[in-house]
């Protein structure tokens, strides 16, 4: 077991991925907190916000990926398209989920008021603006430089 514990330590791709998306929580955390001037522990753990961790993960992944075995790898190809597959999807179809859960949310808030039901509640950020998925990408891509140069 240790010697298992201490291999994932030392894959330094592993590494650098999993600190770009510990850093673009953090960031997302301060940027919250900037903004709104109030702490919230759920926006280091949650989804959407600024910036993207998932995006900082993936472009971290395949920019480190690159760097290490080299941009004409399959290991480095297969990470580019995750990499666009999840940037795709955070863009567009979680931030439609985001979206509707919005619109259900006023529904229902509205309803309520009318009627004697529970007042149910949806995440509504589940998603990323492209500029978020913009900014976590360069994270993902400047934490991944920095580190296995």
């Amino acid at each position: 077991m240790n010697s298992f514990l201490t291999a994932i330590v030392d894959n330094k791709i592993l590494m650098v991925s999993m600190i770009a998306w510990a850093l673009a929580q953090l960031l997302k955390m301060l940027v919250y907190y900037c903004i709104l001037k109030e702490f919230s522990i759920e926006r280091m753990f949650g989804a959407g916000g600024m910036p993207s961790s998932h995006s900082a993960l993936v472009v971290s992944l395949s920019t480190a990926i690159g760097m290490v075995e080299g941009v004409e790898s399959t290991n480095f190809a297969i990470a580019v398209v995750l990499a666009g597959v999840v940037m795709y999807d955070a863009t567009g179809v979680r931030q439609a989920a985001g979206k509707h859960a919005k619109a259900i949310n006023r529904i229902v808030k509205q309803l309520s008021s009318k009627n004697t039901f529970d007042d149910i509640s949806l995440k509504e950020l589940l998603g990323h603006t492209p500029i978020e998925v913009i900014v976590g990408a360069l994270l993902g891509f400047f934490v991944a430089y920095i580190f296995t140069k």
